[in-house]
Formats: structure tokens, sequence, C-alpha cells
């Protein structure tokens, strides 16, 4: 663990998020914010037949409703069955999951017997199925993410030897609130879910005024193509601290930091000030919104392994150091040591 900690430094290039300059009421402090923030290839369609395959990297594209998507994949180092899927932010590539780069997701999991899964895109997509294209940004498809993810890519990976039910998924801001999401609605493919820096009080005043800016931010996407306006009923599906009665009996790792500058935040230019200022006031939201979370589990009696650091931002450090973490947790809950 020592020796982790001191290569944590080299092992994890800095994350930073982008930003644009912050105007407006003491309302807009808390909604921009949010609005910033938030070795060889293959064919899925070529997939070999159903065989366990140990350790290696590879990069293939699946077939889905939304075209061909491709996939980050680090075998299990044995040829196991488990599989941790990690879900990107706001601001998703199309050409990298930004966990294979800004963190050391790949060495920390390398010798053990599980499958990292790094779907690729998905930009401002919660990865949740939509119910139609975006008209701001006149996107091309439909997203239908949570169709991929849980039946369009399991069964390309169960063609590889990977269990469609002994899975675990995990995501940071974006992608926290949705690994939850996806977890509670596909009990039989999730034993773990995890959650860092999450919004999961989407419910909250003001909430959903933030996440129809940040999208129109990231990507000028129109967030009633996804779950139609504020009062339709997908709102309260996708919102962590309404369905959380669905998570009882799940493994669950959740963390969000105090918002206050750490180890990792050192700016030296003018825009590394910007950026460290919008990273503060994200994570400040993100710790908001787990710690009413944290409450209603609470209430309803269900556990979960919660991490409140002193000091971090929302940022990607502080991510992977939250990932190391979690390891143990991961590990044991999928049998995949």
């Amino acid at each position: 663990m020592r020796f982790f900690q001191r290569g944590m430094t080299k092992q994890i290039r800095q994350g930073k998020s982008r930003t644009r300059r912050w105007s407006g009421t003491a309302a807009l402090a808390l909604t921009l914010p949010l609005a910033i923030g938030l070795i060889g290839s293959s064919v899925a369609a070529a997939a070999p037949a159903r065989t366990a395959q140990s350790g290696g990297y590879e990069e293939v594209f699946v077939d889905s409703s939304m075209g061909p998507i491709k996939v980050q994949i680090q075998w299990a180092s044995r040829g196991g069955n488990a599989a941790l899927y990690l879900l990107d932010g706001l601001r998703a590539r199309n050409d990298r999951n930004a966990w294979s780069f800004e963190t050391n997701a790949f060495d920390q999991f390398r010798d053990n017997n599980i499958t990292l899964v790094m779907p690729v895109g998905g930009q401002s997509s919660f990865y949740s199925d939509w119910y139609s294209t975006s008209n701001l940004n006149r996107q091309p498809v439909t997203y239908k993410w949570e169709t991929f993810l849980t039946q369009e890519l399991p069964a390309y990976l169960d063609t590889r030897g990977v269990s469609r039910t002994n899975n675990g998924v995990l995501g940071l801001s974006m992608g926290g609130s949705a690994a939850l999401t996806l977890a509670a609605y596909h009990r039989d493919q999730f034993k773990f879910a995890g959650s860092f820096s999450g919004y999961l009080n989407i419910s909250a005043p003001g909430m959903r005024e933030a996440i129809r800016v940040a999208m129109i931010s990231a990507g000028s996407f129109n967030v009633d193509a996804m779950w139609g306006p504020p009062w339709n009923p997908a709102w309260l599906r996708n919102d962590p601290l309404v369905f959380a009665p669905e998570l009882r009996g799940l493994s669950m790792y959740i963390s969000a930091a105090s918002g206050l500058p750490g180890e990792f935040d050192k700016p030296r230019r003018p825009v590394d000030f910007v950026n460290t200022g919008s990273a503060i006031g994200l994570e400040a939201l993100a710790l908001l919104n787990t710690r009413a979370f944290q409450v209603r589990l609470n209430t309803l009696g269900i556990s979960a392994t919660y991490s409140f650091p002193s000091n971090g931002t929302h940022s990607w450090p502080y991510w992977g150091s939250e990932l190391w973490k979690a390891r143990g947790q991961i590990l044991d809950t999928l049998n995949a040591w």
C-alpha cells in the first residue's frame, strides 16, 4: 500500500475539469460548476466461440442499436468470469475511456482475475436509454446506453467467457449516478456498484436545471430528449435517492470529497486556478448530493461503504485513488482475486 501511495503521483496523470468562467447570481454558483464539469483492435462480430481469455488488452467494436461501440478491455489474468464496468464522466470522449489514461486502473487490476470493461463514448448520456435524438446538436442516433450495457455488451462478453451475472459497475460524476441506476434495475447482472463524486439527489432543488445547463455545455445536448421535461416520471426513475430501496443487499462503495484542494491540486498557470475553482464547486455539490443519499440509505437500513476524504476536488487523480480504496471490496464481492 505504501508502495502504491509513493507511486501514485507518477502513475496517475493529473486530470483537470474543463471550465468556463462563472457569472450571474448565487444560484448559478451551484448550477454553473455542474454545467462545466459534469495494441490492436477487433470487430465484435468476429468473436470466437465462448472461451475464457487469460490476460492481455484488447479494443473491440460491439454492435448496438447506436452502431458499433468501441470498448477497451483488459482481460482477467487467469481467465476468470468476473467483470468490472468503468463508466466515464459527462465529457466522455469518442476515442478512449478516460479511466484508461487518466488513472492507473489497468495496473491496479492487471494481476487479478477480473476483466475491466471500459465503454467509449456517451457524452452527456447518463448511460441511459433516451426518448429521442437531441435536436439542439442534430444528434444522428438516439442514445440507448442502458440497453447496450445490460443486453448487447453482456451478450458479446459472454462469447468471450465473461459471466452475465458476476459483474460490478462503477463510475465518476455522471457515471456515478448511472452506475447505481444500472445496478438497481439490473440486479441479476451486477453484484457491486460504485459512485465516485456522483450526483445522487437529482430531485434536489436546482439539480434538474443544473443538469440541463451542464448537458448544453457538454456537447449541446437537450435534456428533454433524454428523460423528457422535468415533471416526467423518467427523472424519478433515474434518481438514486428515489430508487434507493432497490439497492438493498447490493455491495456499494460511495465516495465524495470535501472540495477543499488536496495533494493533487497544484495550480500554476491562470487557467489552472480557474480549473481548480470549478473542481472545488463541482465536488462540493457532489458531496451535498452524496451525503443526502447516505441519509436516505441509513433511513432505509441499507448498508454501504462510504469514503468522505477531508481534501479533494472533482478531478481524476482523486478518483484513481478511490478506485484503489474500493479495489478489495470489488474483488471480494466478485470472487476475483
